[in-house]
Parts: structure tokens; C-alpha cells; sequence
């Protein structure tokens, strides 16, 4: 069983089992083993079979997910500016965190 859920503003989909990194829940303070409940879920099904698509979402569907790890830190991105005939350069680098989420339970 599949499901797509709407996490941070965006779709992802998941399947029971799966790890996923998603944003910075809490701060980087959440703990380790705690369980997490996505209520949007927008498509239910099983691959090759049936989906039941919501409008926006599918009522009673949920997707729990356990902590895996709290902070998890992203690529190293670069970001260089530069500016023509004034001699001007600059290079910021961003390192975004994420919280690791595991799959435990597909409802709906």
C-alpha cells in the first residue's frame, strides 16, 4: 500500500517501511521512537490496483511515522554571487537540516 501525503507544502509518496527525510520538525528537539501523524494524505492505494484520490484530501486516511533521527544534516550547497566589471565576488555555502522519518502504518 502507497500513499501521498502533503509534507511541508510539498507531495511525497510513501510506502510502509520507507525512510524518508523530511523538514526540521520541532526544532532538531524531537525525540528519537516518537511517532508523527500525517493527517493530509491526498492519494491511498496499491500499486497496480485501486487508489482513492482525495478532494483535496481522503477522509480518514492518515500515515504514521516513527523518528528515526532528529537532526540530520543535507549537502553542503554552494551559492557564489558575482558581479561584472566590479571586481565584487562572494561564496555562502547552506547546509539545510532535516529530521529522518520511517513508515510504520498506512491508514485509509
Amino acid at each position: 500500500m502507497y500513499a501521498i501525503i502533503n509534507e511541508s507544502g510539498g507531495q511525497r509518496r510513501v510506502v510502509q517501511g520507507d525512510e524518508f527525510l523530511a523538514d526540521l520538525m520541532q526544532e532538531g528537539s524531537a525525540q528519537v521512537g516518537k511517532s508523527v501523524t500525517f493527517s493530509e494524505v491526498l492519494v491511498v492505494g496499491t500499486p497496480g490496483g485501486d487508489a482513492k484520490i482525495g478532494r483535496p484530501f481522503v477522509p480518514g486516511a492518515s500515515v504514521t511515522c516513527e523518528v528515526v533521527e532528529a537532526v540530520v544534516m543535507g549537502p553542503k550547497l554552494f551559492v557564489q554571487y558575482f558581479q561584472p566589471k566590479k571586481g565584487s565576488r562572494r561564496r555562502v555555502g547552506h547546509r539545510q537540516r532535516f529530521t529522518k522519518l520511517k513508515v510504520t502504518a498506512i491508514k485509509g
